[in-house]
């Protein structure tokens, strides 16, 4: 995992290389971007439950606040290394640049299995963290928000511990905190409702009738489940397949997300689904659809395999789910892809959102956050379509070149470089 992790954040960099390369800039802005700007890796004991202490490996990576305060997500993983954090930090930094939002980018991490933990571990880890980084965050600082394995309720005891510490009320300290405690309405699908957005756009430029289109999902939790009810709901598409970890089901006449959403919640897989075809998720990537969503891991579609992909459009609800080679290779064929600093950020829009809100202590109707997240990503999708036709470049190229160039033009009026 650690040489995978490594290989990924290395990849991220060569990319960033590239692309100041690409716009003519110096060699000190190359060298300050391509670098995070801190580090944390802290220590944090927790008293188990059997009454053993243990000690837990976290970490806090804040890669660039030209911009802004860093934001980012905190993410409890068995398998969490720093140079994922390192990567997800990067590519948060560019995705809230691509969404022109006032931010930089960080992420957190702690090596730890939540699902081996009880309710009383998970609360004494999520408030030792903070009171190791609370120096370093803040709603001026860092906006830290919730991430793989972590929730409401997460981020509810962090902000608690930091505000028992700091002193005051501070709610826009943390993200993706529950309604009642200074949440936004319409964070829990705006992943994937940002996603839909930018993909109605982009079928509009491809001719792509999204009334029945053929649509295949390639991880069914949060992110995904929500796409397929919303493109099926929402645009009339037919979702032909999805998939989570342990197997994908098809169905060419067209599956029922809720259904099966029903179905993986009382069985805890999409598997063994009635009426529908078993399929892995090596074939599910391959089906022949109008729209493919990987919404899962990172690095799935290769240079080995980018050649089986049949499909007109994908929009990338995971991190990284395209290596570089893949991405290059589908747009020479006339593929587009959405990458994910765009196709996914309308999660990090709408914590945006729940930021400003706690700022104001004045909270908006789920109404005004859908028109502000529409908005917001169709402005981000036309600036990055516009950018890859001018320049010739792929999606993903354009948004790491309109992303890069406004963290670089903060950067040279700060006097940074």
């Amino acid at each position: 995992m650690e040489d995978k992790s490594l290989a990924i954040y290395q990849s991220v960099q060569q990319q960033l290389d590239g692309i100041c390369d690409s716009l003519g800039l110096d060699e000190g802005v190359k060298a300050y971007i391509r670098q995070p700007q801190r580090e944390i890796t802290v220590s944090i004991p927790v008293k188990m439950d059997d009454g053993t202490v243990k000690v837990f490996t976290g970490f806090r990576v804040q890669h660039n606040n030209a911009r802004g305060p860093y934001k980012g997500g905190i993410r409890f993983y068995p398998t969490e290394t720093i140079n994922t954090v390192r990567s997800l930090a990067t590519w948060m930094s560019l995705k809230c640049a691509v969404m022109d939002l006032p931010l930089g980018g960080g992420k957190g991490g702690i090596i730890c299995d939540p699902k081996n933990m009880s309710m009383g571990e998970l609360e004494r880890l999520s408030r030792g963290y903070i009171r190791k980084i609370w120096k370093y965050i803040g709603p001026d600082q860092d906006i830290p928000a919730p991430d793989v394995y972590t929730n409401g309720q997460i981020m509810t005891w962090m902000m608690d511990e930091f505000n028992t510490i700091k002193g005051g009320d501070n709610p826009s300290v943390i993200t993706g905190k529950p309604i009642g405690l200074g949440g936004s309405l319409g964070r829990g699908d705006a992943t994937s409702r940002g996603g839909m957005y930018v993909v109605v756009e982009a079928a509009k430029k491809l001719g792509i009738e999204l009334k029945g289109a053929k649509v295949v999902v390639q991880g069914f939790g949060n992110a995904g489940s929500y796409i397929a009810e919303l493109m099926h709901d929402d645009q009339g598409s037919s979702i032909i397949a999805v998939s989570d970890s342990k197997g994908g089901i098809y169905d060419p006449a067209g599956l029922d997300p809720k259904a099966v959403a029903e179905f993986k919640k009382m069985t805890g897989s999409v598997v063994g689904y009635p009426g529908a075809k078993p399929i892995t998720n090596e074939e599910l990537l391959e089906l022949e659809c109008d729209i493919l969503f990987p919404a899962a891991l990172e690095g799935v579609i290769t240079a080995d395999n980018v050649v089986n992909v049949k499909t007109k459009l994908i929009g990338e609800l995971a991190n990284g789910p395209l290596s570089f080679e893949a991405n290059e290779s589908l747009y020479k064929r006339g593929i587009m892809v959405l990458p994910d600093v765009l196709c996914n950020a309308g999660g990090v829009t709408v914590s945006y959102f729940e930021y400003v809100q706690g700022l104001y202590h004045h909270w908006w109707s789920l109404e005004e956050v859908h028109e502000k997240l529409h908005a917001a990503m169709v402005k981000a999708f036309n600036g990055v379509y516009e950018t890859s036709v001018a320049k010739k470049v792929s999606m993903r190229q354009a948004a790491y070149m309109v992303a890069v160039k406004r963290i670089a033009d903060n950067m040279k009026l700060l006097g940074w470089v």
